[in-house]
């Protein structure tokens, strides 16, 4: 499937239309930073956020594969259900804090799995491993393509060994460019919008997610399902379930001004 320009997008909505608008924020609303723990809170997206979450016509979620705590941290903004780890831990809009699953049912099978990628990552250069309390995961991006994919695929092994040997059927493993994750299955965009409309329903004419990678797409598959419309933040066109492209963050952001002058020319 081709997506289209999300420009496109915004011909199909009119000032009396009702938005729920579901954005991811690594790699959609910012670029990328050097390591997953740091965090910088960008005054211009907070005040752009702020104007999204006061429209009367726009209900807003944001649901990021960071943990929890740092997406309150990027995100400061009240009002906004705020989804961390995928979905497993959340914010509801009043400011409750609530975990879907029972934190001793999934920390025992990451604290073996923790030490052994440890060492396997003692003294390599360009990995960085994060530890997101529900999740474990390995960043390497600045390491080197054959090392990378040789020192993952040992990853994978550790983690499926003994994620079955602590907590049968209860973890999935992650893939993507460079990068390996640990997590519970209900870690999962995807579930995590099913859930969210479910539990939180609101009468939206168009129910719209916008994310840039693999896991965004589960949650693109779910949100169709609903009759609602997926955006992908991609460079160049790709292989996706999306039915229209941004191309970077800084056009989402344009993109999103953009949504808002719809609404109040």
């Amino acid at each position: 499937m081709t997506p289209l320009p999300a420009d496109r997008l915004l011909d199909c909505l009119d000032a009396g239309s009702r938005i729920r608008l579901f954005l991811d924020y690594d790699g959609t609303l910012a670029d990328f930073a050097p390591t997953p723990d740091e965090v910088y809170t960008d005054k211009a997206l907070a005040r752009l956020l702020r104007d999204l979450v006061q429209h009367r016509n726009i209900h807003l979620s944001v649901v990021s594969g960071r943990r929890l705590r740092h997406v309150q941290r990027l995100v400061p903004v009240p009002g906004i259900l705020l989804a961390g780890t995928y979905g497993v831990e959340l914010v509801t809009p009043e400011g409750d804090v609530r975990h879907r699953l029972e934190y001793d049912d999934v920390r025992p099978a990451l604290d073996s799995v923790k030490p052994e990628w440890q060492a396997l990552l003692e003294g390599r250069e360009g990995f960085y491993l994060e530890d997101k309390d529900w999740a474990l995961a390995i960043h390497a991006r600045f390491a080197d393509d054959m090392v990378a994919e040789r020192v993952l695929n040992e990853a994978r092994c550790i983690a499926g060994e003994v994620a079955e040997e602590h907590a049968p059927g209860v973890f999935r493993l992650l893939g993507g460019h460079k990068f390996l994750e640990i997590g519970p299955r209900l870690a999962h965009k995807g579930r995590t919008v099913a859930y969210l409309l479910s539990r939180f329903p609101w009468p939206a004419d168009h129910l719209i997610f916008v994310g840039d990678d693999d896991k965004d797409e589960e949650a693109f598959e779910v949100i169709q399902s609903h009759g609602g419309l997926a955006v992908v933040v991609a460079p160049e066109s790709r292989s996706t379930r999306a039915d229209y492209r941004l191309s970077s963050p800084s056009d989402t952001r344009h993109w999103l001004r953009a949504l808002l002058a719809r609404f109040d020319p």
